[in-house]
């Protein structure tokens, strides 16, 4: 049986969208009474896991999971081995640099060196001001990276912007732009290199939208 790693949150409706034209059917994840993590397709053949988004691809490097839909950002922050298949172009949002509205930054390079920067993706950040060559503080917060700045704490944080509201209401603006993150279909290394067929068609199915009729029978 092909197990496919799905993510909570903004990524999970989309994600059943893709594989339900592809012929693989785990809309029952989407039922607001379901609290199954193990949730069978309806032809039998398939399961989905569900995980938190940031889990997606430890699933699929271990082997738990042959495929997954995962952030962009997640594969970049964590770097582990699973195969970039696919960009399913749903769930666009931007890895940024931003600051406090009131401040003078314009540009990242603006910032003093080896000031605080507060981030969920300290790995991104980490890389990214290395190419900047200005040697900052990484500060890890697993929460509301906004308050950062708000309290002083940090002079600027990197984390993921979409509509760009929740900054606005924080009073802060995005200055930089690292990458553009998509959703992803992932796959495991081992698992791909022995497939006999089966998982590749799902790749093609879910890269074309083209409904594999075998999975229905």
């Amino acid at each position: 049986m092909i197990t496919v790693a799905l993510a909570k949150g903004a990524l999970l409706k989309d994600s059943v969208t893709r594989f339900a034209k592809a012929g693989l059917d785990f809309s029952a994840v989407l039922d607001p009474i379901n609290r199954q993590l193990m949730v069978p397709s309806s032809c039998g053949r398939a399961r989905a896991l569900l995980v938190r988004n940031g889990d997606v691809p430890v699933y699929v490097a271990y082997g738990q999971a042959q495929l997954g839909v995962v952030g962009y950002d997640v594969l970049k922050e964590h770097k582990l081995q699973v195969a970039n298949l696919v960009d399913l172009g749903f769930g666009e949002c931007h890895m940024a640099v931003a600051v406090k509205a009131t401040s003078m930054y314009k540009h990242a390079a603006d910032l003093p060196p080896h000031c605080r920067v507060a981030s969920k993706f300290t790995n991104c950040a980490r890389s990214f001001f290395d190419d900047l060559d200005l040697p900052v503080e990484l500060v890890h917060l697993t929460g509301s990276v906004e308050l950062g700045p708000i309290t002083g704490m940090a002079e600027a944080i990197v984390d993921l912007v979409a509509t760009g509201r929740t900054l606005r209401e924080n009073g802060l603006i995005a200055i930089e732009e690292l990458f553009t993150s998509t959703a992803r279909l992932v796959g495991n290394p081992t698992s791909l290199r022995l497939d006999r067929g089966e998982l590749q068609a799902i790749v093609e199915a879910v890269r074309s939208e083209k409904k594999l009729n075998y999975f229905d029978s």
